[in-house]
């Protein structure tokens, strides 16, 4: 059974626009530094689809739908000491963080913005919308998914 995802990215660190340059519109999503979100990355299956979130910019939303393309493996940034990403407590031999693939499918030609979503009663439970939720990767319920694809149609 499918699954879908959300993942946020700050479009100065990585955009939807930098994954559409990339090789086979598809990049590896690393950096996540967070054990719930570690978590999520780690139960994602290819195929699975996500959204491409911007967040932290002056238009906050989903940009786009990625599929993911390669499942969780070890993120070699946290045992990279040179990287920002870096952990001490991570090894290759026992890792501590891990990214999966993703390919870009979609590019909205608007997005749908985080006030738009707000708007909808129909998505007051979604995890991006509770006070204080700030995870870079969560699970998006199923009917949430569609819901959010016909706003993106609606748009463009």
């Amino acid at each position: 059974m499918k699954n879908y995802w959300l993942l946020k990215s700050e479009p100065g660190s990585f955009s939807i626009d930098d994954l559409e340059k990339r090789q086979h519109k598809t990049e590896h999503w690393d950096g996540v530094r967070n054990y719930q979100a570690r978590n999520f990355l780690r139960a994602m299956k290819i195929n699975d689809e996500a959204f491409f979130y911007h967040s932290n910019c002056s238009q906050p939303g989903i940009y786009g739908r990625v599929r993911i393309t390669k499942e969780a493996y070890p993120d070699p940034s946290s045992y990279n000491i040179a990287s920002p990403y870096y952990d001490s407590k991570s090894s290759q031999v026992n890792p501590r963080w891990f990214m999966v693939d993703v390919t870009l499918l979609e590019k909205f030609s608007l997005p749908i913005l985080l006030s738009t979503l707000r708007q909808n009663s129909a998505l007051e439970d979604l995890s991006l919308l509770q006070k204080g939720n700030r995870l870079s990767v969560m699970p998006i319920p199923g009917q949430a998914f569609k819901l959010i694809l016909e706003l993106a149609k609606e748009h463009c």
